[in-house]
């Protein structure tokens, strides 16, 4: 097989390979590209040293597939995210809260999570914070050996994650997996997404 032939199937699995990725994250609520592109290359029977599509690609994909197939209820779904987060930003002010993830990007679909970056001096402040305004929460495994704390809240027909960060950390450009700066907002740029 030539290597024009072999580049030719490596973007055509690529390809597949972003789209079932990206049905899977609209569909199953698989939150990270990572996850959904081994699942797509174990259901596409294709062997694990398949060339991988980059998450780029991948979100390219979902925005695809929510536009023609999700459009009013992901639309409606992530406004309503877009509320919680904002209420709950409002709440927690004082620990310099950042929205980030599929809510803030509008990826937000069924299964989204809302993703809350919060800086302080202690997780404890929080944890107290939280109990005093009698907002019942559990911990949760941070992703990031970042993060000091997870608390994660379910409020409004939604799962709100209060990633707790040092305050030093308020000023360092976060990254995906795939190496992206993962994008945040205050509350102002929240509100500025809700108003339009």
């Amino acid at each position: 097989m030539s290597s024009r032939q072999d580049r030719q199937n490596n973007a055509q699995q690529r390809s597949l390979i972003a789209s079932l990725a990206a049905r899977l994250m609209a569909e199953d609520g698989i939150n990270a590209p990572a996850l959904a592109k081994r699942k797509a290359v174990r259901r596409l029977g294709l062997p694990d040293s398949a060339p991988m599509p980059e998450d780029r690609e991948v979100e390219v994909e979902l925005r695809t597939y929510q536009r023609l197939f999700q459009d009013d209820e992901q639309r409606a779904r992530n406004l309503h995210l877009l509320r919680v987060a904002a209420r709950l930003m409002t709440v927690v002010q004082r620990f310099n809260p950042y929205l980030s993830g599929s809510v803030l990007d509008g990826t937000a679909g069924r299964h989204a999570e809302i993703d809350i970056q919060l800086f302080t001096d202690s997780a404890k402040d929080v944890e107290i914070f939280l109990l005093n305004e009698r907002i019942d929460y559990r911990h949760s495994q941070p992703r990031s050996d970042r993060a000091e704390a997870v608390l994660t809240i379910f409020s409004d027909d939604a799962v709100v994650n209060l990633v707790v960060y040092p305050r030093a950390e308020e000023r360092v450009n976060f990254r995906t997996r795939a190496g992206r700066v993962r994008e945040h907002a205050r509350l102002e740029v929240v509100n500025k997404l809700l108003a339009q």
